[in-house]
Formats: C-alpha cells, sequence, structure tokens
C-alpha cells in the first residue's frame, strides 16, 4: 500500500520563535512537510498563491495584515484549512475565525511558548485531521449562506444583545416539551451557531450540548451563542434548572448529564461532573444522550454534528430504544464526517439532513 503524500503546510505567525517551534512540531512527522513560514498576513498570501499549501496555521494577532483579514481574503480566493494557534487570552477571537472558516483551534499558554507534549499533539492531530475533510470551499459556501452578502462581513457583525456576563432579569421555568442533546467536535462551533441563530425565541425545548473544546473557552462560547441566537445560552453548572427556550454548553473537562429529582419532564436539572473511567471521551455526548432519553422519552431528540470519531453513537441508541428522535449531520455538510457517519452506519439514525435541514426541524418544533 503506497503512504499519502505529505500534508504540506504553510505556518503563518509574527514571532520567530513561535514559527521555529511550530515548524519543528510538525516536521517532526513523517506524514508532514513544512513548505513555508510567514510573519504577517501579507507574506502569507503571497506563500498561499505560490506554493498552494494543504493547511495553514494561522497566528491572529501579527502586523501589517492580521489573521482575520487573510482569512476574509483567503476564504474568498482560495479556500484552505487553516488551523489557528491562539493564546488563552484572546478567547472572542477565536470564535471570530472559526466563523470566518478557520476549522479548529489550539490554544497555547502564552503568546510565546515553549511547546510541551500535549500541546505537541493537540497540533499534529489537528493538522493531520486535513487528510478528512470536506473539501472547504463547500464549507466556506455554507458558513456565508443566507447571509445575504460575503462571509467575511457578515459573520463579524455582533448583534445587538448584551453579553452574558452582564446578567439579564431573572426568566421563569419554562417547561420544555422537548429534550434536545447536541454532539459535535471539529467544526461544531460554527454549526452550533448557525443553528441557534435559526431558532425561534418561543423554541418549545432545552437543548443541551457536548462539544469537544478545551475547558477555558467553553463559557467564551456559551456567551457567544447567547448572542447570535434567540435563546438564552449559558454554560452549565451543576445542579442549574433546565427550561426551556435556552441552551446548556457543558464546561470544558466535564461531562454534564440532564435530570429529573421528581421523575417528572417538568423538573429538570444539569448534572455537571468530572468524567468517570468508562467516558471514553469528555465531555460525553453518550452520557448526555443516555440521559436526555432517560427524562426525555417520546421527546428525546439527540443531535449528532461534525467530528471525528463515534462519540454519541451509544447515546443515540438509548434515544432511539426510548422513542425518540436522532439526526445525524449529512456528508453534504459536515466538516468532518466522522460522528455522523458512525451514527449511520450503527444504525441508529432516525434521519440524515443537511445542516440547515436540521437547523429548520428544529425551528418546526411545536
Amino acid at each position: 500500500m503506497v503512504s499519502p503524500a505529505p500534508l504540506r503546510v504553510l505556518v503563518v505567525d509574527d514571532s520567530a520563535y513561535n514559527r521555529k517551534n511550530i515548524a519543528d512540531i510538525l516536521t517532526g512527522h513523517e506524514g508532514i512537510e513544512v513548505i513555508g513560514r510567514a510573519a504577517d498576513g501579507d507574506e502569507a498570501l503571497r506563500l498561499v498563491s505560490q506554493l498552494k499549501p494543504d493547511a495553514i496555521t494561522l497566528d491572529l494577532e501579527m502586523p501589517k495584515m492580521d489573521g482575520f483579514t487573510f482569512l476574509r481574503i483567503l476564504m474568498s480566493k482560495q479556500p484552505t484549512p487553516v488551523i489557528v494557534i491562539s493564546s488563552y487570552s484572546n478567547k472572542e477571537n477565536v470564535f471570530k475565525a472559526l466563523e470566518l472558516g478557520a476549522i479548529d483551534f489550539v490554544a497555547k499558554p502564552d503568546r510565546q511558548f515553549t511547546p510541551d507534549q500535549a500541546i505537541r499533539t493537540e497540533i499534529l492531530s489537528k493538522v493531520l485531521l486535513v487528510r478528512n475533510l470536506r473539501p472547504l470551499s463547500a464549507s466556506v459556501s455554507l458558513l456565508s449562506r443566507g447571509a445575504g452578502q460575503a462571509p467575511s462581513r457578515a459573520l463579524v457583525t455582533e448583534p445587538q444583545r448584551g453579553s452574558q456576563t452582564a446578567e439579564p432579569p431573572a426568566r421563569p421555568v419554562i417547561t420544555a416539551r422537548y429534550v434536545v442533546g447536541i454532539a459535535s467536535s471539529t467544526g461544531g462551533p460554527s454549526a452550533l451557531l448557525e443553528i441557534f441563530s435559526k431558532l425561534p425565541e418561543r423554541f418549545p425545548g432545552t437543548i443541551l450540548i457536548a462539544q469537544h473544546m478545551p475547558d477555558k473557552f467553553t463559557r467564551t462560547f456559551a456567551e457567544r451563542l447567547d448572542k447570535k441566537g434567540a435563546l438564552r445560552v449559558v454554560e452549565a453548572q451543576d445542579n442549574d434548572v433546565v427550561s426551556a427556550r435556552r441552551g446548556y454548553v457543558c464546561p470544558g473537562k466535564q461531562c454534564m448529564e440532564v435530570v429529573s429529582p421528581t421523575g417528572s419532564i417538568m423538573d429538570l436539572r444539569a448534572r455537571v461532573t468530572l468524567p468517570s473511567p468508562a467516558d471514553r471521551y469528555c465531555p460525553s455526548a453518550d452520557r448526555l444522550f443516555r440521559s436526555v432519553a432517560n427524562v426525555g422519552g417520546l421527546r428525546a431528540i439527540g443531535v449528532i454534528l461534525t467530528g471525528m470519531g463515534d462519540d454519541g453513537v451509544a447515546g443515540a441508541k438509548a434515544i432511539r430504544a426510548a422513542g425518540g428522535i436522532v439526526l445525524a449531520e449529512s456528508a453534504e455538510t459536515a466538516v468532518v464526517y466522522g460522528m455522523p457517519r458512525a451514527a449511520v452506519r450503527a444504525g441508529v439514525v432516525t434521519e440524515e439532513l443537511s445542516l440547515s435541514g436540521i437547523a429548520e426541524y428544529l425551528a418546526a418544533l411545536s
């Protein structure tokens, strides 16, 4: 069997120190070739045109042309998979970059960093993931669908809602008619933003999200979902009351379930705990889905979006056994058709839909 050609990667960072560290990590893998290094967006665009890389690692804060401007131009002219490598202090910037078309990100402790083994492994795994991507031109088109203008402008416009940090007046608890669990990984943040942007304010269900993401980013992501749509979205805390018209993001490094202390769908709480040895993923979509099946029964809905692996398959089986519905994102729109494909192959999916089809299905619930 012939080995695939090495992935050709361009490293973009204004720090020569970081460029060297990232390039050293990548060239240490036989399946990757670093074909160029750029110190700013202008230089990176020239190298992209000349070298046509398979993937790009990107810093966001750079002189001359920053990472956002680079992403806007790149995705309109020569869509290429981009993995953002950004510091923990720039959480909001990371999600703007994902909305502009970056496929994933790696969080580094500081602006300049000496990578430890965990970061080395993460950078390599996310760059190598490029082999499993759907062609990116389709992804970028989907991100901009319905925006009415170029994605680079539509996707960074902030709506008028306030930040989650400015706590709104308390809302009454509204009994959820549907209990929806969503599982997602690579490509999930942008997919979830599209779904939440289409849900009505009087959505009759509650949505609980298991998105694979570093722990320091889940609260910022919940705040971004909260800003982008009509539903109130929070990072879940243990024993939160679970209400309709609200979304709950599982905190990083933890697992989330929905439980009913009284056994009634009218009394739902979030249970947030550390993962157990039995949890293969963190957060565990399987664990979340099983709990959705237990409390929701016929009103349980599981949604499996883009991502690698098979998280959610066992939990989806429990939802189907309880009489609920399982939706999987189709290969047409999934950035990485790993998790949905595993569920389809296991025979646990009620219906396979495009991302917009899933959003429309949920929006039509009554």
